[in-house]
């Protein structure tokens, strides 16, 4: 497999461009090196930029969190969040799983992610008993990132009620200033084991794409690429909706594979995950 330094030999190939957040644009604290002068030159050259992120709250809020870390709006497009997309289907409720829903929740996850049931479109509820469905977020503060053990209890309660599980991050772990944190997604596994029912929402999902693309314009789907560190769901989603992808060796790529695998291995990785990215890539710089 190809290993690109930068983007700049294949920009001008695209006419739009979907990015991860975490472990490819920020490392959860800051932007990683060279990303603002890559995004800004995009930007210069006319490619649309948006950012596909499966983080489990609002886009209002993701914007708010790249304002912190300094990162201009000027430089990006538009965001679409899997917690975007779930407070769409909560409000709409056009979706089959979530016409059937109910509106009462229990919730695991920290209360910076309620933005996912702002405006009244779930009730979050104290006690499994009395809830309609368990809103899954992931980790909370009390119980903690590393380890999906102290959630046990929880999920077996509600599974045991069977109650269905609308999981607002598939990812199973990212990077958080070096340090691996468990996401939505690791609990869905164990709630799936419990037998429980589970919607997940959010990347490898193609549905995630049709805003992004909407927010680009509506490009022809060869013309765009998607950029990002995960091959369970950055670059399996990318090909489910029909985009290119590049492969970032940062985040996720670089705790398990190291800062210069050996391009074979990584080819390897690639057939068994059965993803067909067209490069990887060190870093997002120019």
């Amino acid at each position: 497999m190809e290993i690109l330094d930068g983007i700049a030999d294949i920009a001008d190939r695209y006419d739009g461009y979907v990015l991860d957040l975490w472990g490819v644009v920020h490392d959860g604290r800051k932007p990683y090196a060279g990303v603002p002068e890559a995004l800004a030159a995009l930007k210069a050259r006319g490619k649309a930029v948006v950012f596909l992120t499966n983080a489990p709250r609002r886009a209002h809020a993701v914007a708010a969190m790249l304002d912190r870390m300094g990162l201009d709006r000027a430089l990006y497009d538009g965001i679409v969040s899997s917690g975007e997309v779930s407070w769409s289907h909560l409000k709409h409720r056009r979706d089959p799983f979530f016409a059937g829903l109910g509106t009462r929740c229990v919730h695991i996850g920290p209360e910076r992610d309620l933005s996912v049931v702002e405006d009244g479109v779930a009730q979050i509820v104290a006690a499994p008993k009395d809830a309609d469905f368990l809103l899954n977020t992931g980790p909370d503060d009390q119980r903690g990132p590393t380890s999906p053990d102290p959630y046990r209890a929880m999920l077996a309660a509600c599974a045991a009620l069977g109650l269905p599980m609308v999981c607002v991050n598939p990812d199973r772990a990212v990077m958080v200033a070096g340090q691996k944190v468990i996401c939505a997604g690791a609990l869905a596994d164990i709630y799936l084991e419990l037998g429980g029912a589970v919607r997940e929402i959010g990347k490898p999902d193609p549905e995630v794409y049709d805003p992004v693309l909407d927010l680009m314009g509506n490009p022809q789907r060869a013309h765009v690429l998607a950029i990002g560190d995960s091959p369970h769901t950055d670059l399996a989603g990318a090909q489910a909706a029909g985009l290119d992808s590049l492969w970032a060796l940062t985040g996720l790529a670089a705790e398990a594979h190291g800062e210069a695998p050996d391009p074979d291995y990584l080819a390897a990785v690639a057939k068994a995950e059965g993803v067909r990215p067209i490069a990887a890539l060190r870093s997002l710089r120019w």
